[in-house]
């Protein structure tokens, strides 16, 4: 924790998201809050999973997300899977927090604030393994625990005693301030902001924007279709067509399509709705439509190609007719051959749909 001097931000790498991130931190800060974290609503996959056959299922469980009346305070965090078949909600937190709004269509963004206790604590406390799974459930419990009310903060160095209440470090400054000023941040009784609590959870629902967490296949390419919408506010300076790429003459290529470094674009070629990667290689009389091309990629003349990923180096002979399917590294399709929602990889490779 030496090169750690200060509060943190904790970002997911596999998140993608154009949000103030302004909103998240001024919310730890107007608070002097332990966490707080982004979430976003749940998207509803539309378009088909290519090789997903059957009926799709959720890609993981829902999570109930229990906030006070203005959905900034975060009280309750329970997965689905972690739970029975009650919703259980303590005395503790009904009596400060009477109404309670249960919500099941938030998804949580992995974008964290914490505090520099929280750091600490997990140094010297190894148990936990995960800060989504763990950490984060375990802060929301506590903040209605009898520790978090106390007014000492020893550190206990029993390790079974270990405790996030006994790190925090309160701002003396904050705490005269708090106590001089009228403001507080519930009604319905003469207690003190926060109900005299010290550990406090908060959290931001980002309403819209683009908010996705990359973590498999149905999201990546949701995320890969709405690049070319944002691309000239995420980077004004890029292009969506780039400016080695060589295309031919009486081509279609749509404002919701990228085409990357040096690939080639051969005549009465139609291009629709995807995403072209770096140095690829597309002859004439080729129709791409919904599609995710990766780089190095080879498509022969008159292939078509609808709601499907092709992975690096995949060479795609001529006249084939691939439809919703996902193609692994390198693979060879064999010309006027027919490919319908097929997965399709090298027995090395693992791919999770």
């Amino acid at each position: 924790t030496t090169l750690v001097r200060s509060d943190v931000v904790v970002v997911s790498c596999d998140l993608i998201t154009d949000v103030a991130l302004h909103e998240v931190v001024d919310l730890f800060r107007a608070h002097d809050a332990t966490l707080s974290m982004l979430m976003r609503k749940g998207h509803e996959l539309v378009e088909p999973v290519p090789g997903q056959k059957g009926k799709r299922k959720p890609v993981e469980e829902r999570d109930f997300i229990g906030v006070d009346g203005c959905g900034k305070r975060l009280l309750y965090m329970s997965n689905e899977a972690d739970m029975e078949e009650e919703l259980v909600v303590k005395k503790s937190v009904l009596r400060r927090y009477p109404r309670i709004h249960i919500r099941t269509d938030l998804v949580d963004a992995h974008l964290y604030c914490l505090k520099k206790y929280v750091v600490d604590f997990l140094v010297e406390n190894g148990s936990f393994t995960s800060i989504r799974r763990e950490l984060i459930p375990y802060l929301v419990r506590k903040q209605f625990s009898s520790a978090a009310f106390s007014q000492g903060n020893q550190r206990n160095t029993d390790q079974q005693s270990l405790d996030i209440c006994s790190f925090i470090r309160l701002d003396q400054q904050l705490l005269d301030a708090q106590e001089k000023s009228c403001w507080n941040d519930h009604g319905g009784d003469m207690q003190e902001a926060y109900h005299g609590g010290k550990l406090r959870c908060y959290v931001h629902v980002m309403k819209e924007g683009l908010c996705f967490r990359v973590n498999n296949l149905g999201l990546y390419i949701e995320a890969n279709r709405q690049v070319p919408r944002l691309l000239s506010q995420l980077c004004p300076e890029e292009q969506l067509i780039h400016p080695s790429a060589t295309i031919g003459d009486r081509f279609m290529i749509g404002t919701d399509s990228i085409i990357g470094y040096s690939t080639q674009v051969g005549e009465k070629t139609s291009i629709k709705r995807s995403v072209v990667g770096a140095g690829c290689t597309i002859k004439d009389k080729v129709k791409i439509t919904n599609c995710i091309i990766m780089h190095a990629v080879s498509i022969g003349e008159g292939c078509s190609l609808q709601g499907s990923v092709i992975c690096n180096s995949a060479v795609i002979e001529k006249g084939a007719d691939i439809r919703d399917c996902l193609i692994g590294s390198g693979i060879h399709i064999d010309g006027k051959s027919k490919r319908v929602n097929e997965v399709i990889v090298g027995s090395e490779q693992l791919m999770e749909i």
